[in-house]
């Protein structure tokens, strides 16, 4: 008798989930239709990136996207709009970069390349200097400096071709940008050049952020493009006289102050409870991060018009936050949370989108192991819109910090393998947008937010 009595409450129980998703599914296939027929992100995208531009924190277009997108969120219709104060880095390129390769007596072979985001400038007289090639920091460490000292390290660190998921080969092989400079200055280097973090070949640099470490000298960093990395290594085997220089006049400039962009709608039954959607406003200067991250910051305003458009909800209060500051320095996370334990606030759910604007995929799930479960139990209602992947991994440097208050946390996954084609580098343009696939990827996230956002995650 309780064996039939518990078989009875699993089928009611079964059914009424079932019941559940088929609603669900109505209302995701409601907040698809709106995006893809009235959706704004993609005009909201070539705003950004045609009338503002790069959009590097502490420079005038950072200030001027700050507005913008302020004006974007009151034009979604939400319940509020402010700005968070944080103090972040005032990094300048200066003028264009110079250099080139000698080798022998043969004509100078001119480089394309970049400085890296953070470096110290070589000043107007440049630099110039023997180079070694490395191709691991056990590599350099070996060499130590006896081979070193006095010369440009040259750090040949290809992402691995074998890696299907692109962000593995970044994460990998960006340890040369990262933290090479401050490597090779601790054995006498007088400057770095380190090959792009590109997935393909061409003639384009891609920048990114160095970190230095003030117990070495800060020495110039530069990135040369994966032909000209390629074509280095080659000369560098045939053991002919080789020197390289180049020029940078990048300068650290004092912190400036800048803003988080925050929007909500306030929730009906638990307005304590926040969920979170997010990228970051910020950008590099080589281009108009399109792609990093103005994709993620129009999607995360997307969700919130969506959700305030068709009516759906919400039970819990929903912030779009555009982050400032990710690229060079992380403050603009920092700040969210400072302010999130200054105000005591209980913060559910946080989902980042900063991986490209491309066909969606999946989600990273970053939190326990319960969470994860029940959100993989939704996955049959992201099928129709092309999702299908919900892993455990990683969610996003802007989210991140609210891991120490508790908050679950993810990612949203696009197709990766085109991404690191134009990440970082002046190609990152408006026009290597898909308005499809961009619009997919705010419906997944809207469908993300409004499931947490229904059903919590306890």
């Amino acid at each position: 008798m309780i064996q039939k009595s518990v078989l009875i409450v699993f089928v009611c129980l079964f059914s009424l989930g079932i019941k559940a998703q088929n609603g669900d599914s109505i209302i995701i296939k409601k907040i698809a239709d709106d995006v893809l027929i009235n959706g704004t992100a993609y005009e909201n995208l070539h705003y950004l990136c045609k009338k503002i531009g790069p959009r590097l924190s502490g420079s005038l277009q950072a200030q001027k996207a700050v507005e913008a997108t302020a004006k974007m969120l009151k034009e979604a219709g939400l319940d509020t709009v402010y700005l968070q104060a944080c103090m972040v880095p005032h990094w300048v390129r200066g003028e264009k970069e110079k250099g080139y390769v000698q080798v022998g007596n043969m004509p100078k072979y001119d480089l394309h390349l970049c400085a890296l985001g953070n470096s110290e400038g070589t000043g107007k007289k440049g630099i110039t200097a023997g180079v070694v090639e490395v191709k691991s920091i056990k590599e350099l460490d070996e060499l130590g400096d006896a081979v070193i000292k006095g010369k440009i390290v040259f750090f040949n660190f290809a992402m691995n071709p074998a890696f299907i998921q692109t962000f593995k080969a970044y994460s990998t092989s960006g340890v040369a940008r990262r933290v090479g400079p401050s490597k090779a200055a601790a054995y006498g280097a007088v400057g770095v050049m380190v090959r792009s973090l590109a997935s393909n070949f061409d003639d384009y640099p891609h920048t990114g952020a160095t970190q230095y470490n003030d117990s070495f000298p800060k020495i110039p960093a530069v990135a040369i493009s994966t032909n000209d990395a390629e074509w280095l290594s080659k000369q560098l085997k045939l053991k002919m006289p080789l020197t390289a220089s180049f020029t940078n006049t990048s300068t650290m400039l004092a912190d400036v102050i800048s803003y988080n962009v925050v929007g909500e709608i306030t929730g009906s039954e638990f307005p304590r409870e926040i969920i979170t959607v997010g990228g970051h406003l910020d950008s590099w200067d080589l281009a108009e991060g399109a792609q990093d991250d103005g994709a993620g910051v129009t999607q995360s305003i997307e969700v919130l018009r969506v959700l305030k458009a068709t009516g759906t909800g919400p039970k819990r209060t929903i912030r779009a936050v555009m982050f400032m500051n990710e690229e060079n320095g992380g403050r603009g996370g920092e700040k969210y949370l400072e302010l999130a334990e200054k105000n005591k606030e209980k913060h559910l759910f946080a989902l980042e989108s900063d991986a490209g604007g491309f066909t969606p995929r999946g989600f990273s799930l970053e939190m326990n192991g319960v969470k994860v479960i029940k959100i993989q139990q939704w996955k049959n209602l992201f099928y129709p819109y092309g999702v299908y992947d919900f892993s455990v991994g990683y969610s996003g440097a802007d989210v991140g910090p609210l891991k120490k208050v508790g908050a679950a946390l993810a990612g949203l996954v696009p197709d990766g393998q085109r991404y690191f084609d134009i990440h970082h580098a002046a190609t990152d343009v408006f026009e290597n947008v898909s308005k499809r696939e961009l619009n997919l990827g705010a419906i997944n996230m809207a469908a993300l937010i409004y499931l947490v956002d229904n059903y919590g995650l306890n």
